[in-house]
């Protein structure tokens, strides 16, 4: 694919936005739908079960926990066949293959059937985060990728924040199959816009695929984080289906790592961890995103357990959050074209802490005010953190190791989301149960009928004061992470390095575009 970019030219122009919009597009797609689905799980317990007999969260949780684990099989995938198949044809083909998915999954007519589609689901989407980042990086060439990367933070706020809101808005306005719908008109949409924009390329299979390490690294990782997704439900990490899936993961992975020297064309090219700039970035993204993903799934669940606030309206007091990373998110993008990020991302991650120290205090009757602020600070940080990271890890590759990088990047967050989301699930979850008054008085917060089984108002209140008491317990291990992520940032870049994303060209070598 030819590129949008030229070595000289700083100016964000009117072709690159288009490009940009395609990928920002694409990736609304697949991170909105994560967070919608999230909302539904109650509907979805008694859709599929009745009111009487509803399905158990456990269950209804797998529908999020397979689009996860296909969505982490396929990217390693996705720089193989990128290569062979050719950018753009792949990337519209992870559009059908998500649209579709969504169809059928709004067709879906039982637990087990909505579960098989979401897996569809997200084999399409798995690829389109790394694909999006290998084009965006290309037609951002180095003097403007941090704006252009800033573009790309746009849907990795609208997901966490726009999606309860549009969950709960669709749900309570029509049904559970719009939250699926609704991504039948945008796929259809994306996938016309990417034809009329995107380059086309002239794909040259030049690497054989990576069998070997395919059948150890993707069941590796989808293992892994199987047991790692049932650690909430099982409430112990020595439950056989939480450690046995997790070592034979472990096991495979590790395998996987010492096989992939060997080869010329790994399905993971370890060997980009020799750039110092690429392993301090994925250090401390790992880091950062198992606090603070495993710490955002949190506020909405204690606007609605413990303030009885509806789904709409949890999403709509999260919105702050969100507003602060609109703030700070463009800012950080124009920085990182001028200035190294290490002197950029620690601010961002200080600005993390102090909101993270705000809601260890958090108790059943915190003003909505003092929360407000807090989740304000916490999005100004994440908007001067994540982006940044990200560009830091991606600038100092050449032309021909984006797409390895970038798939990198994309299973680091991968992994470190679910050990995020699983590790607050569990504190959260057994500091609630050491509590002999707070799951009854959240039972009753949802259903007063029952108020005077749990004790009376007295009861309920104080039952309430001490699930908040775990919630801010939780925030306190998601504190404890995020100065460590701080003292991992002090290693990103402080000096100004040239990008080598033009190396390849410059030493007159065809540009491969994936590997």
């Amino acid at each position: 694919m030819a590129d949008v970019a030229t070595a000289n030219d700083d100016k964000i122009t009117p072709d690159i936005l288009k490009v940009a919009g395609v990928v920002v597009l694409g990736a609304i797609m697949s991170i909105l739908d994560i967070t919608v689905v999230n909302v539904a799980l109650p509907t979805f317990q008694t859709e599929f079960g009745s009111v009487d007999e509803p399905l158990s969260y456990a269950q209804v949780a797998w529908t999020v926990t397979a689009y996860t684990l296909a969505l982490a099989t396929v990217i390693p995938l996705t720089g193989w066949a990128a290569d062979r198949f050719g950018t753009k044809r792949l990337y519209m083909t992870a559009i059908a293959l998500f649209t579709a998915g969504s169809a059928l999954c709004a067709a879906a007519w039982n637990i087990e059937a909505l579960i098989g589609f979401r897996v569809l689901q997200g084999l399409g989407g798995g690829m389109l985060m790394p694909l999006g980042m290998t084009i965006m990086t290309r037609a951002a060439g180095p003097k403007r990728m941090g704006r252009l990367m800033a573009i790309l933070g746009v849907p990795m706020l609208l997901g966490p924040i726009g999606g309860p809101i549009l969950g709960g808005w669709l749900i309570d306005a029509a049904s559970w199959h719009w939250i699926f719908l609704i991504n039948v008109p945008i796929g259809i949409g994306a996938l016309i816009y990417s034809q009329l924009v995107l380059p086309s390329d002239s794909p040259q299979p030049s690497e054989s695929f990576d069998f070997v390490g395919m059948l150890m690294m993707s069941p590796g990782l989808a293992l892994f984080l199987y047991g790692v997704s049932s650690i909430p439900e099982a409430g112990t990490i020595t439950a056989n289906k939480v450690w046995i899936p997790a070592l034979v993961g472990i096991l495979l992975v590790i395998g996987f790592v010492i096989y992939s020297f060997k080869p010329q064309h790994p399905l993971l090219d370890l060997r980009l961890f020799k750039n110092r700039n690429l392993t301090v970035s994925i250090i401390t993204m790992f880091l950062f995103a198992v606090a603070f993903f495993g710490g955002l799934l949190l506020v909405p669940t204690y606007f609605q357990q413990i303030r009885g606030e509806s789904v709409l309206m949890a999403g709509l007091l999260v919105a702050p959050q969100g507003l602060g990373a609109m703030v700070t998110m463009p800012i950080a993008g124009a920085l990182s074209d001028k200035m190294p990020v290490g002197r950029i991302v620690p601010f961002g991650i200080i600005a993390i802490v102090i909101g993270m120290y705000g809601l260890t205090g958090i108790e059943a009757d915190t003003s909505y005010g003092v929360l407000i602020a807090w989740l304000f600070v916490l999005g100004l940080g994440m908007g001067l953190t994540m982006m940044p990271i990200m560009t830091s890890a991606l600038r100092t590759l050449t032309n021909s190791e984006v797409a390895r990088g970038s798939t990198l990047l994309n299973i680091t967050q991968q992994i470190a989301s679910s050990v995020g989301v699983a590790l607050m699930s569990v504190l959260l979850t057994n500091g609630l149960k050491d509590s002999q008054l707070a799951l009854p008085a959240i039972a009753a917060q949802q259903d007063p009928r029952i108020v005077q089984q749990v004790g009376g108002p007295e009861a309920v209140a104080k039952g309430l004061q001490e699930a908040a008491e775990a919630f801010a317990h939780t925030y306190w291990v998601a504190l404890a992470l995020c100065v460590v992520t701080l003292g991992a940032a002090f290693f990103l870049p402080r000096k100004r390095e040239e990008s080598h994303l033009l190396d390849d060209e410059a030493e007159g070598a065809p540009p491969v575009m994936m590997h």
